[in-house]
């Protein structure tokens, strides 16, 4: 009998090592902004982790190490981690290399393809080129996802993967290297406008500073019933709009007038996805910024926050690294 149980409001993690039998070195720990049940290829993340304690990623390091001894890996190892509450959870390990590599590999500047496959082919990582792992910089991956491409295709987050690229925004901390890495998939983040919330209940504590924190840059807000009350009974100014079943004018005529410039839409069971469909399609034919996570909105809003705040610096990839010029 197998017993399962789903981790909710989980932090993923990535992890990519190199093992050449004795030694074990991880040469980078990723932190998914989506929480974990949505599909690692789509998930954004960041290259240091932006917000897990010091003490969770040691223990995450340690694991893994002993994972790689234990498994006798010759190479590149990715695992894959969940942490909840503190405690560190094993979702799955593959003694290969893994899409997050090369990214890995431009985020701290350093060829740890190469550096495997010449310990694969027998050499020991004591003989090789040190992986400098004390980055000074965020870099944060971005999915692409080709939802324009498709019309009718649902543009909503899921544990199937459903990008076909990603790109990276780097930065000398999250909030900007967040931003980057929006711009470079495609989304231009506006500083001001209106923003249509509308999240499940177990959300809605998440999503409430960032929401207030819209609110004193100047942006209006509209909600739907449940989401409308919720904010309003925090103490902030909302506009109730229509759910598309409760008639005219309701959110998609509002999304399709140019009326909304950013959207907070997450569900929960399949009556609300559906429903909340034509939200997203409208979105994405529009090109209205749309977030269907909770910590996915909250990132948005720091990266919009420090957009106001300061210009977009422009490096090469190289002045980021240790010792640069």
């Amino acid at each position: 009998v197998l017993i399962d149980r789903y981790l909710r409001d989980a932090i993923e993690v990535d992890v990519d090592a190199l093992c050449d039998g004795t030694d074990v070195v991880v040469a980078g720990v990723l932190q998914h902004i989506e929480e974990a049940g949505v599909h690692s290829g789509d998930s954004a993340c960041t290259l240091p982790p932006y917000s897990l304690p010091f003490e969770t990623v040691e223990e995450i390091k340690r694991q893994t190490a002993l994972l790689a001894r234990g498994l006798d890996v010759r190479g590149l190892m990715n695992v894959q981690f969940a942490v909840k509450e503190g405690l560190v959870y094993l979702i799955e390990v593959n003694p290969r290399a893994s899409r997050t590599v090369p990214f890995v590999a431009k985020a701290i500047g350093t060829p740890i393809a190469k550096i495997a496959a010449r310990v694969m082919a027998g050499e020991k990582l004591a003989d090789l080129p040190e992986i400098d792992l004390d980055v000074r910089h965020i870099a944060v991956k971005e999915a692409v996802f080709p939802f324009a491409r498709f019309p009718g295709v649902d543009p909503v987050l899921s544990p199937e993967m459903k990008s076909t690229g990603e790109v990276m925004g780097i930065d000398g901390d999250f909030a900007m290297a967040f931003l980057k890495s929006q711009i470079g998939a495609g989304l231009l983040l506006p500083t001001d406008g209106t923003l249509f919330v509308s999240v499940k209940d177990s959300d809605k504590l998440v999503v409430l500073p960032a929401v207030r924190k819209l609110v004193g840059m100047g942006w209006r807000v509209v909600a739907t019933g449940g989401t409308a009350d919720y904010l309003a009974g925090e103490g902030l100014s909302v506009e109730r709009v229509n759910k598309v079943a409760e008639g005219r004018p309701h959110i998609v005529d509002a999304i399709k007038d140019g009326k909304i410039h950013l959207i907070f839409n997450t569900t929960e069971g399949w009556q609300s996805l559906k429903d909340s469909q034509s939200i997203r399609a409208s979105a994405l034919t529009a090109k209205v910024p749309s977030y269907t996570t909770a910590a996915a909105s909250v990132a948005a809003v720091e990266a919009i926050e420090a957009l106001r705040d300061r210009s977009l610096e422009v490096r090469s990839l190289q002045d980021y690294y240790r010792g640069s010029q």
